[in-house]
């Protein structure tokens, strides 16, 4: 998929792994489920300002490629988000795309997206 002006091509490599919290843990769940459920290369999970949580996996068809993270961040827009508190993406990437990495920058500058390999080990967090 070609990246647009838009989005920024860096892709942040996520810092030394961290103790997750209850609420980020059960992040990780959903975003591996999500993946194993279809077969994706990509899971992710986000939680809003109200706890709420969307989980989605990454799409890659001829006319339409998403990546879990950006479909995360549209469900969770399309059901009235205006803040994101955590973001959580398992891939066997070792760094984050950059155009997950944005959508989820544009409802929350400081939110950690936490980065776990398919097997649920967290590989890292992005804070930036």
């Amino acid at each position: 998929m070609p990246e647009s002006s838009a989005v920024p091509a860096a892709r942040p490599a996520p810092s030394a792994p961290v103790e997750l919290s209850a609420e980020d843990a059960k992040l990780v769940v959903l975003a591996r489920g999500a993946r194993a459920r279809v077969g994706a290369v990509e899971g992710a999970a986000v939680r809003d300002q109200d706890g709420r949580t969307y989980a989605a996996a990454s799409v890659a068809l001829p006319s339409l490629a998403l990546t879990a993270l950006q479909l995360a961040v549209a469900s969770a827009v399309a059901a009235g988000a205006s803040r994101l508190e955590a973001a959580v993406v398992v891939t066997e990437a070792s760094t984050l795309d950059g155009a997950g990495h944005a959508a989820v920058r544009d409802l929350a500058a400081d939110a950690p997206i936490h980065v776990a390999a398919p097997d649920g080990t967290v590989l890292g967090t992005v804070a930036e």
